[in-house]
């Protein structure tokens, strides 16, 4: 690959994305253009401005994408129930082809040749990053510094910033214990003390979610209303989708709600151990499935659930941009045009439960299910021949069975 001129990376205005900068301009003589996306990781920005104009970027982007987040990325995976491995929320996984997007835009109105970013050579976000940028503009170049320098030590890497005046900070604990990535749908943290699958994760490492030992002794009952998958208000409020997901997370770490300790399987074919907090999420996949419960048919409910899978898996694998994705997402969407309605559910020392559902789109009927008199709704005696009818091969594979055993 030759030089690139002009490269956009993706900044953060931590360490390492500051030595990722000076180190593009000193191995190739390149301008830097930095971007930072606020995706709600709860983190003032703007010294991350003041960083990179003292690391010499050329321009600064930062934007706030929290809405575009939560209503084209969240909310349509959240309408597919997606979770990966049985229990990961996806949080990370989804954030990255926004980011991507930006950068191969934001390279396409300056005049950039390539895009930067600080994932490392082991993880799953490299891929998401590069599939995400291919797929949106397959000429575009992808430098990747954790795959070429030879800044393989934390070491290494202090010596870098120092010899290059580049500020390094230090919380109260020395440099901290473990690797923290953030948005507005979860917190991350993995790496150094929590590497050791057999040792419970320190209490400091939960940022979002008080325990649920110390959680409200009292539960607490709210509404969610939902329009065609999408959660649109909370107790009978309008909001936004990044509000929604905002006071989701709020009471959700009040009762110490969607806390996780998953050890995972990568992409790239290792197994990692990280922590995960998806407060609002939790609650959000909860009600969904909730006002699903009612609204949507039994046949279309089941194949959602056979496909989720993949679905879970092509996003967590990087492929949101991919046609496969694409072309579940639009069954997926034609499954939520009557999944409107209100849930309500119960917060209570670390769990949301559904405890009603209502919707003027409901297929349940109480005169069809009662126990009651059903006023001739439904007619017992037809249950026999369905049986029946879906006892025929039985019989047959069973008398063939016997026939063959004499």
């Amino acid at each position: 690959m030759s030089a690139p001129k002009k490269v956009v990376l993706a900044y953060s205005g931590g360490l390492d994305t500051s030595i990722i900068l000076k180190w593009l301009q000193t191995e190739y003589g390149c301008e830097v253009i930095t971007f930072t996306a606020d995706l709600g990781q709860g983190e003032e920005l703007e010294p991350a401005r003041a960083k990179a104009e003292l690391m010499g970027a050329s321009s600064i982007y930062i934007e706030d994408v929290r809405e575009e987040f939560v209503r084209d990325f969240v909310f349509p995976m959240f309408r597919a129930n997606a979770v990966y491995e049985g229990l990961y929320l996806l949080g990370t996984s989804i954030a990255r082809p926004l980011i991507s997007k930006r950068l191969v835009e934001i390279a396409e109105e300056t005049g950039a040749d390539a895009i930067a970013h600080g994932a490392t050579g082991k993880g799953n976000d490299q891929v998401r990053f590069e599939l995400a940028a291919y797929a949106l503009n397959p000429d575009i170049k992808v430098i990747a510094p954790w795959r070429e320098w030879d800044l393989s030590s934390r070491t290494k890497l202090i010596d870098f910033a120092e010899k290059n005046q580049i500020p390094i900070a230090k919380d109260k604990r020395g440099e901290a214990p473990f690797s923290v990535d953030a948005n507005l749908l979860h917190t991350s943290s993995e790496g150094k003390e929590l590497e050791d699958p057999a040792v419970d994760a320190p209490e400091y490492v939960y940022q979002r979610t008080v325990s649920p030992e110390d959680a409200p002794n009292e539960p607490e009952f709210i509404e969610i209303g939902f329009e065609k998958g999408d959660a649109v208000s909370i107790n009978g409020v309008a909001m936004s989708p990044a509000t929604v997901l905002t006071e989701l997370n709020r009471l959700g770490g009040k009762h110490g709600i969607g806390r996780l300790d998953l050890v995972e399987g990568r992409f790239v074919g290792m197994k990692s151990r990280g922590i995960y907090e998806t407060p609002g999420g939790t609650i959000l996949l909860e009600a969904h499935r909730g006002i699903e419960s009612i609204t949507l048919d039994r046949g279309a409910a089941h194949l959602k659930d056979e496909l989720m899978p993949k679905y879970a898996e092509l996003i967590y694998n990087g492929f949101w941009f991919s046609p496969e994705r694409e072309m579940m997402q639009a069954m997926i969407d034609k499954s939520q045009e009557h999944v409107t309605g209100i849930v309500r559910v119960k917060l209570y020392k670390g769990l949301s439960r559904t405890v009603g559902r209502w919707s003027d789109h409901s297929l349940y009927s109480e005169a069809h299910v009662t126990f009651e008199d059903d006023a001739g709704a439904y007619d017992q005696k037809d249950a026999a021949g369905f049986i029946q009818l879906n006892a025929l091969r039985l019989k047959l594979l069973a008398a063939r069975d016997r026939r063959l055993k004499k």
